[in-house]
């Protein structure tokens, strides 16, 4: 059975949200690591994944409770499908430096950039 948190919370100015597990235990989560790895059909592509690209600096506007099992959380790019389980959300804290780098390396191996405005130079080429 996931662990849940006992705080959540939102930072916008830092686009970051923070869970909390214990007196000593929390987690940063980037919006960009999020979104980046939303459990959203558009971006697990129903088991073969969409690489996401053009990220950087995207914002959460919103999080809200799916019922008693997930977070359903609103990015400033519109992006708004998926839930994020407790399990799910666990598992992104506890492994969160290794599936960055994975998807450091994906993004280098595709030829794509973190920047949108660099995605979209590259678009129009």
């Amino acid at each position: 059975m996931p662990r849940l948190p006992t705080a959540i919370n939102l930072h916008k100015a830092s686009k970051t949200l923070r869970l909390t597990y214990g007196p000593d235990e929390s987690y940063d989560l980037p919006a960009e690591f999020l979104r980046v790895h939303s459990p959203s059909a558009e971006v697990q592509g129903h088991g073969n994944p969409i690489l996401q690209f053009g990220k950087l600096g995207v914002g959460l506007v919103g999080v809200e409770p799916a019922g008693q099992y997930a977070l359903k959380l609103t990015f400033d790019d519109g992006h708004d499908s998926g839930l994020f389980t407790w399990e799910y959300l666990e598992q992104l804290c506890l492994r969160q430096q290794p599936l960055w780098s994975e998807y450091l390396d994906e993004l280098h191996k595709a030829g794509k950039s973190r920047d949108p405005a660099e995605s979209a130079v590259r678009l129009m080429l």
